[in-house]
């Protein structure tokens, strides 16, 4: 009778040390039922995307082709002329006048708004007891339709309004303006608008980036004798690069897109000394009657706010990934 080893033969059945198993495919070729690919049904998306075709795609087609006829939006009849009305707007001073007003405002819009929106953010992130109140008084304006607050400060920036009355109350009498009706004076009064009311919408996004930053990075910051200043260049600001991203993206295209605002608060005017290019387009199209002009116009304004887009979330995009 023989005693067995201290050593454990092996089970034939199972792979040897060192050596890994490799996994059987199945034979035939086909794929496990659980794991054969199938191809999404894109017919269920076909209702929507024709509706989209038909509400977007096909009228943005025709006004595209409108853009070179002479149509004056009644007679159905229509001349194809070609470049005119783009030769026509290079020769048109309103026309020149309008994109640059659109632009002055866009980019005065998005330096003033983020600057101050950052500025309220750092603020009410602090330890303040009342930081909750302040973000709701500083949102508040944000959530008022645009034309209603308009309309209040047209009457607040008049000649008779609130904002002169309390300068005059305050003994700044020389101070007082026709704030809306000085030609000096009306492009900035709107983009004060605008940035009052919009500042709270940067500052919550601003907010929303500073809370995601760990507290523990300022810590350490400290912690090696860096200041404020210099936390908030070397910490803060790369760490806010998304906010960053998605305040200038918002604030440069909504500018450029400007209308409401305007219209209710000048009408474009005095004269043209606040015409954009939306309400240029506004005024050709249904008081003048000039339709295929009009579209021309709101095809270059498309352009700008596709070039716009592009290049700016590009070079966003960059800093964002070089920050990180």
């Amino acid at each position: 009778m023989t005693l067995a080893s201290d050593k454990q033969i092996p089970d034939a059945t199972l792979p040897a040390p060192g050596r890994r198993r490799g996994r059987r495919r199945p034979t035939g070729g086909a794929a496990p039922a659980g794991r054969r690919r199938t191809s999404p049904p894109w017919w269920f998306a076909a209702p929507a995307l024709l509706f989209f075709a038909f509400v977007v795609l096909v009228p943005s087609a025709r006004g595209l082709y409108y853009a070179f006829t002479d149509w004056d939006g009644l007679d159905p009849s229509l001349k194809f002329v070609g470049l005119d009305n783009f030769a026509e707007m290079a020769r048109d001073p309103d026309a020149r006048q309008a994109i640059w007003h659109t632009l002055l405002i866009a980019v005065a819009i998005t330096v003033i708004q983020n600057g101050i929106g950052l500025l309220l953010a750092l603020g009410v992130n602090s330890i303040i007891k009342s930081r909750n109140v302040l973000r709701v008084l500083l949102f508040a304006p944000a959530v008022v339709t645009p034309i209603v607050t308009a309309y209040l400060w047209r009457n607040l920036l008049g000649p008779d309004g609130a904002v002169n009355s309390l300068l005059g109350a305050v003994g700044l009498a020389a101070w007082q303006r026709d704030w809306l009706g000085d030609p000096q004076l009306a492009l900035w009064s709107i983009v004060g608008v605008i940035v009052w009311q919009f500042a709270g919408y940067s500052m919550v996004i601003f907010v929303a980036g500073l809370q995601s930053i760990p507290r523990e990075i300022y810590e350490a910051a400290a912690m090696d004798g860096s200041g404020p200043v210099h936390r908030f260049w070397y910490v803060t600001r790369p760490l806010l690069a998304p906010a960053f991203t998605i305040n200038l993206m918002l604030s440069i295209i909504g500018g450029i897109k400007l209308f409401d605002q305007v219209f209710a608060l000048t009408g474009g005017g005095p004269g043209h000394a606040t015409d954009t290019l939306s309400t240029l387009i506004y005024k050709d199209a249904f008081t003048l009657g000039e339709f295929g002009y009009s579209i021309a116009l709101a095809v270059v304004l498309t352009v700008i706010v596709a070039v716009a887009s592009a290049g700016q979330y590009a070079l966003l995009t960059r800093n964002e990934r070089a920050a990180s």
